[in-house]
């Protein structure tokens, strides 16, 4: 038997193409024929449950082996093999799949989907790294000869007799001199334990050393010698695969010690299982926050078949859940495409809808069972949740019924709840609810009091997101305003009409005015004097709420240029009732008035975090001459 001919392709060489946009790294190339030979294996066990084989099936497992001497890669399997005419098929016609034929055979077996291998492109991978490739081959059936395929990486090939004894199949790859690299021991057990740890069939990668029992010696001491034995490379449990009622807690927290050593317990997980319209299983776990949000990302993997794929899942989860840990298993992604037809399959976008839909009925389970407990956790899910909110429409939809407010004093309230709490005081004359908020409660605690004495209930709004949150609430929540307790004199943050007047003459309020604009003398701070109560500060320096919430938004890359390059604009509230403006107005030095004036502003400037440099040491110099 010896046979030569063209592979049926569509272009004059497909390699070029596999190496340059099929595949994202070129090791990719072991993950793919190890995936096919672990394929194979569970063809033959099923074909054997299903009485279409009657040999002996033997202990199923996947052999990988390396020689630097002839720059080979072996990958060898002891599952269904092929015939001669199967390579014609499966392996010269690229765009034939084996698994659409296997599924008609079996069509009417009750998990045959689950035992699809996938040929064609597959294999192809192995010229990514190869001067040439060889198969050798025996199919299970009966009578079947043993058959050898040889390539060179044109679209030539060869069929002859092979040399294959016992069923199953060997992939041999004879390395080209750019692949040198995975000539190496270390290399490809990097490999093989990044990819297939929690491979289903038995993995091995040449032997390792250890030592047994050999008898004892003449004083009845156990001898021991040195064996090889086989480097098994998997048997992690992957308890995705399990049903949840078969597995504890622990269960559940040492699998998260496998992915994670070094992370803290996680807060609680979600156990994923659907099987339509597509198949998915996997578990998702809340981890406890860091201050560094962004070294908490990509650490999702994501499995095919219990074969690790990639921890780069921005298109199958949702963005705002990139922050959670552990699992996804799905057969139904396509693996060995472009990203850009990763993104555009119809099974992502449907897996990613299913991924927020069981999040937030984990959410609302939670909230509803133990609200304290939920409430405990809400600082470190508040991220997840909020950020859910902001991008996805039908997450908000669900979350607006668990999302909490947090207030100054660390009480917990549903939206609907807080509207009712504040609803009677914090009603401006318009018929609008006015939230406060802080975003630095040590920074802006003078703010806190003025508000806090005047009745009202400040909101913590501290995390990273924040700005966005505060904007779409004012979107979402129906004739409601959010405004920073800094934005404003507390008099003047809620606006219910009510018109207080200071005691100067309109000749005083013009003459504090202009000494206080001149002791400033800063154009981007602009000077009014109000009617505030005696018990507040002389001056208050505040920056509009619109001007500051857009400048914040810029910051974090919200589409704000436009207002993060204007140049900062702040109000400076003179209070005409206070007694330090009568003391200016009672001096008849102008350097005492100008001192007098700065010391106020300077303080005001103190309060907000705004006075640093030589104007803070000026300030220190000058507190000391006043006292």
């Amino acid at each position: 038997m010896k046979e030569k001919g063209t592979i049926s392709i569509h272009t004059e060489n497909i390699f070029p193409i596999i190496k340059k946009f099929l595949y994202s790294d070129n090791e990719i190339f072991l993950r793919e024929l190890v995936s096919n030979a672990a394929d194979a294996t569970q063809k033959i066990k099923r074909l054997s449950g299903l009485g279409q084989y009657n040999g002996e099936l033997g202990e199923l497992q996947v052999d990988v082996a390396f020689d630097k001497d002839k720059k080979t890669i072996t990958i060898s399997d002891n599952g269904l093999g092929m015939t001669a005419e199967e390579i014609k098929k499966y392996i010269n016609q690229i765009a034939f799949s084996g698994a659409t034929e296997f599924v008609e055979k079996f069509k009417d077996a009750k998990d045959a989907n689950e035992i699809i291998g996938k040929f064609g492109l597959g294999f192809y991978s192995a010229f990514m790294v190869s001067d040439h490739v060889e198969i050798q081959t025996l199919s299970y059936q009966d009578g079947a000869e043993p058959a050898a395929w040889i390539c060179d990486g044109s679209t030539e090939f060869e069929i002859k007799e092979g040399t294959r004894t016992t069923r199953g199949t060997d992939i041999i790859l004879h390395v080209n001199s750019e692949s040198e690299e995975f000539l190496d021991q270390q290399k490809l057990q990097t490999i093989l334990d990044k990819y297939f740890k929690f491979l289903t069939v038995k993995l091995v990668f040449g032997t390792t050393t250890d030592s047994v029992e050999d008898g004892e010696d003449a004083d009845g001491k156990k001898q021991y010698k040195s064996v090889d034995v086989p480097n098994v490379i998997n048997g992690a449990k992957a308890i995705w695969t399990q049903s949840p009622s078969e597995l504890t807690d622990e269960d559940y927290l040492q699998f998260y010690k496998e992915l994670y050593p070094y992370q803290e317990d996680p807060l609680f997980w979600i156990h994923l299982n659907v099987d339509y319209p597509f198949n998915l299983t996997g578990v998702l776990y809340f981890p406890k926050l860091k201050n560094d949000v962004e070294i908490q990302r990509n650490k999702i993997k994501l499995f095919s078949r219990q074969v690790f794929i990639t921890d780069e899942v921005k298109d199958i989860v949702p963005e705002f859940l990139m922050l959670l840990h552990g699992v996804i298993d799905s057969p139904d992604i396509p693996l060995n495409v472009s990203r850009s037809f990763l993104q555009a399959d119809g099974n992502v976008k449907k897996i990613n809808s299913y991924i927020t839909k069981k999040v937030a009925e984990k959410l609302g389970e939670l909230f509803k069972k133990d609200r304290a407990a939920y409430e405990a956790k809400w600082s470190d899910i508040g991220l997840f949740v909020k950020y859910g909110m902001i991008s996805e429409e039908k997450f908000y939809d669900k979350a607006k019924d668990f999302a909490l407010f947090t207030n100054t004093e660390k009480k917990n309230f549903t939206m609907d709840e807080y509207r009712d709490k504040v609803k009677d005081i914090q009603t401006d004359k318009d018929g609008n609810l006015v939230y406060l908020y802080t975003v630095d409660p040590a920074k802006q605690d003078g703010f806190i009091q003025s508000a806090t004495k005047k009745g009202y209930d400040v909101l913590l709004m501290d995390t990273q997101i924040d700005s966005h949150f505060v904007s779409q609430m004012e979107q979402k929540l129906d004739k409601t305003q959010l405004k920073r307790v800094d934005s404003n004199t507390a008099d003047k943050l809620i606006d219910k009409g009510e018109k207080m007047e200071h005691v100067l003459s309109e000749d005083q309020t013009k003459q504090v005015k202009e000494i206080f604009e001149k002791a400033i003398n800063k154009p981007a701070y602009q000077v009014e004097v109000e009617a505030l109560s005696p018990d507040e500060l002389p001056v208050t320096v505040t920056m509009d709420e619109f001007m500051r919430r857009m400048k914040d938004m810029a910051a974090m890359g919200g589409g704000m240029s436009f207002y993060g390059n204007m140049p900062d604009s702040y109000k400076v509230a003179i209070n005409g009732n206070h007694k330090i403006v009568n003391k200016i107005l009672a001096s008849t030095d102008e350097a005492e008035q100008s001192a007098l004036a700065k010391q106020a502003f300077d303080l005001a400037l103190l309060s907000q975090g705004l006075l640093t440099g030589a104007e803070l040491t000026a300030f220190v110099n000058r507190s000391v001459s006043l006292i």
